[in-house]
């Protein structure tokens, strides 16, 4: 099979001993291992998504890019896949939530609440301090990792991972300015 692309041979060349997984995968994406192992990097789900928010990553796997825009979870890129790459979509489309990193305007005391502003779920709110600019946190129950944050961000502040939101759903940067 000529070719086919042996990533963790190829990582091992870049210094990495495994594939890594990509910072956001596609709704209802199956784990990233096997998604990698039948995943034909034919482009279909590419061109099916209305946002075009869907590019190749690392390999020409099909990854999420946020900076493009929001997912709309409309499960085109489901429909229109041929391979066993995704999970019923009558279940949660991911795991991913949205993180406010420590360059937020808010922590120079800059007022911006777009973030705020673009998110539908009302995940992101502003909690307001005595004599400081409101300070954003998201709350982990009411993001779907839409990522309409994202683009609106000035700074690139908000990043949507996998990564565990601190308990009481405090923000990266709610938790460096209680540290100030």
């Amino acid at each position: 099979m000529p070719d086919e692309i042996d990533l963790a041979r190829r990582g091992l060349f870049r210094g990495r001993l495994r594939t890594v997984e990509p910072p956001v995968q596609l709704p209802w994406s199956v784990n990233w291992s096997a998604f990698v192992a039948d995943c034909t990097r034919c482009g279909e789900c590419l061109a099916a998504c209305p946002e075009q928010i869907l590019v190749n990553g690392e390999g020409g796997f099909p990854v999420v890019d946020f900076q493009r825009g929001e997912c709309t979870f409309c499960t085109e890129c489901v429909t229109v896949c041929k391979a066993p790459l995704f999970r019923p979509t009558s279940e949660s489309p991911w795991h991913y939530k949205a993180h406010i990193e420590a360059n937020c305007l808010a922590n120079g005391q800059v007022f911006c609440q777009r973030c705020q502003d673009s998110c539908e779920p009302n995940a992101i709110r502003f909690i307001p301090v005595l004599g400081r600019v409101p300070t954003p946190t998201v709350e982990p129950d009411r993001c779907n990792g839409c990522g309409a944050c994202v683009q609106d961000c000035p700074v690139g502040s908000i990043k949507v991972d996998g990564r565990a939101v601190p308990s009481g759903g405090a923000s990266q940067s709610t938790l460096k300015q209680e540290s100030e």
